[in-house]
């Protein structure tokens, strides 16, 4: 860390001196401030104590993912060093990978202020290189009210202490995400137009409407057939066509299971009624024609190629999947052929679960090294970045500049503003979001506006086109993810799949998952296609049970369900 001179008329106009990757040089007093919730003095204190001592503190940062550098003037970054009196100067991943970078570091013995190791966290722990930081936080509320207890239990290392701190996922009030990225049936907007905008909630309702509008509209304009549904089940991705009971029965994606969450019980979810309700679905769909004959055959890349052609009225997927077909959709002018999402359920009465909040990755976050010999001061820094004022500030940017603000509260952009931030040139000298420094997602801290432009509903809407403007008014929303219940608060045990994805074949459970993604390759398709349903379904349920070890399965993933809600409770 360094401390500067600054010359307050001309600061926004010199660069600034660039650091290299060494530790801080300079202590300075804490300073106490009120938590995040409440209005605080943090940064008008901070602000008159800069202006007594023209000094900015400068930090240095390394994060272990590749990233762009900013200008040395940036404009936000310089307005949060005139607030706070300090600033983070960012050096990214280049050329290695972060276990490569982070073992250099250790090797060297020499390390910037603030670290995020990526996968190359656990190397900084082990070698203690890193600063424990709940020693620290009584003194800095912002900063220990940033999780709550349970959450900080995850965080904490074997030897008890906390020594990084999480920067993604952690939601202020509640999730204000306008894109849903996660799993679905996703239904076209022309194939909603023309049934006039229908409620779908059942399988038998979304499969209507496609049968209808197929029925009505086999071709696309220039004669090439409409596809009614596609499935795809290529190699790891065949969660289109499997894991959709669990949903259909309104349980998030726990993806290996369902958690039943007062009993901590786990059900496996590939032989439930629903699971046969489901299967039985898709093959008089496939019995129909619905179903493209070619679903079983395809590749990703083949998928995401016809899925580009605008033909394909509607899937299940997560949005990251198949979010390359919509841009090629876009870039062809098919506006009215991109996808919503819809919350299918069973049967009428359930309630669905389709998006989800961000789970917290315990694995990784920003940590503060030895080599920072101003550990308060760097405390401070945090604690400061995480009051609302900054945490506006890194996101929205300089009222009157970035944005104005509405008598409502609700803060407003110019297209001029929206257009800079989609210029990355602009954004080298004039953003500095802070990313991988702790901050809050969700809601902003004034309880009224969303934590940035990109999130909050007025925004998302004013840049979607016309066609989607037009659906998602007609179902009275401002968002995609409105269309859908809003997430639950995730159970301390969620997500499964960050257990079970990591099994390998050394164990009895991990066997067992290995069988039993073999036989769901191999036998669903079948069970989808088959002439005789109820003989293809017993078929793959006998050797289903004949080759997975289901009890070993189930109890392994019962132990760890029981192990994270105990290590939540601080246990």
């Amino acid at each position: 860390m360094k401390l500067r001179r600054r010359m307050i008329a001309t600061l926004m106009a010199v660069a600034m001196v660039a650091t290299t990757l060494v530790g801080c040089g300079s202590n300075s007093a804490a300073t106490t401030t009120e938590p995040a919730t409440e209005e605080t003095t943090e940064t008008a204190e901070a602000e008159t104590e800069t202006e007594s001592t023209g000094e900015i503190k400068e930090f240095t940062a390394f994060h272990a993912v590749p990233g762009t550098e900013l200008a040395d003037d940036n404009r936000i970054m310089m307005e949060v060093a005139n607030r706070i009196g300090a600033y983070a100067k960012e050096t990214w991943l280049t050329g290695q990978t972060a276990e490569e970078a982070v073992g250099t570091l250790i090797a060297g013995g020499e390390y910037p202020d603030f670290i995020t190791g990526s996968t190359g966290t656990p190397q900084l722990i082990d070698a203690g290189a890193l600063v424990p930081l709940d020693e620290y936080w009584d003194d800095y509320p912002n900063i220990k009210n940033y999780l709550t207890e349970s959450e900080w239990n995850r965080v904490r290392s074997e030897d008890g202490h906390v020594y990084i701190m999480p920067q993604f996922g952690i939601i202020n009030d509640h999730d204000v995400q306008p894109i849903h990225w996660d799993e679905a049936w996703w239904i076209q907007l022309r194939v909603l137009k023309w049934a006039g905008y229908p409620e779908i909630v059942t399988m038998d309702d979304y499969f209507k409407v496609i049968e209808d509008y197929i029925a009505a509209n086999p071709t696309m304009e220039d004669g090439t057939p409409n596809i009614g549904y596609e499935i795809l089940c290529d190699d790891w991705r065949y969660f289109c066509l499997e894991n959709a009971p669990f949903f259909l029965d309104g349980h998030p994606n726990n993806g290996s299971c369902i958690v039943d969450p007062v009993t901590l019980k786990v059900t496996d979810y590939n032989t439930t009624p629903t699971a046969k309700k489901y299967f039985a679905k898709l093959n008089e769909e496939y019995q129909k024609g619905i179903v493209d004959p070619e679903t079983f055959t395809m590749n990703y890349d083949q998928y995401i190629a016809k899925l580009s052609t605008g033909r394909v009225c509607g899937m299940i997927d997560q949005y990251w999947n198949f979010q390359p077909s919509e841009l090629s959709i876009k870039q062809q002018g098919y506006e009215d052929c991109v996808y919503v999402p819809v919350g299918v359920v069973a049967e009428e009465g359930i309630v669905e679960r389709y998006h989800s909040s961000s789970a917290l990755d315990v694995s990784n976050g920003l940590a503060i090294t030895v080599s920072c010999d101003d550990v308060e001061g760097a405390l401070k820094y945090i604690n400061d970045l995480l009051s609302q004022e900054i945490q506006t500030l890194v996101n929205w940017g300089i009222e009157g500049e970035d944005y104005t603000v509405g008598e409502d509260g609700l803060y407003v952009r110019t297209q001029q503003n929206r257009d800079d931030q989609e210029n990355p040139d602009w954004k080298i000298s004039n953003w500095c979001d802070y990313a991988y420094f702790p901050h809050y997602e969700g809601m902003n801290l004034d309880g009224v506006n969303a934590y940035s432009p990109a999130y909050q509903p007025s925004e998302y809407f004013a840049n979607l086109t016309p066609e989607m403007q037009e659906c998602l008014e007609a179902y009275g929303v401002q968002t995609q993810v409105q269309l859908l219940n809003e997430s639950g608060e995730n159970e301390p045990y969620y997500p499964m799949w960050s257990y079970s994805n990591t099994w390998t074949a050394d164990t009895e459970y991990g066997i067992a998952k290995v069988n039993m993604d073999e036989v769901k390759h191999a036998e669903l398709p079948k069970v989808v296609m088959a002439d005789d349903f109820d003989s293809a379904w017993d078929s793959y349920l006998a050797t289903y049970n004949e080759r997975v070890d289901i009890d070993s399965y189930i109890k392994a993933l019962e132990e760890e369900v029981a192990r994270r809600v105990a290590v939540a409770a601080g246990e």
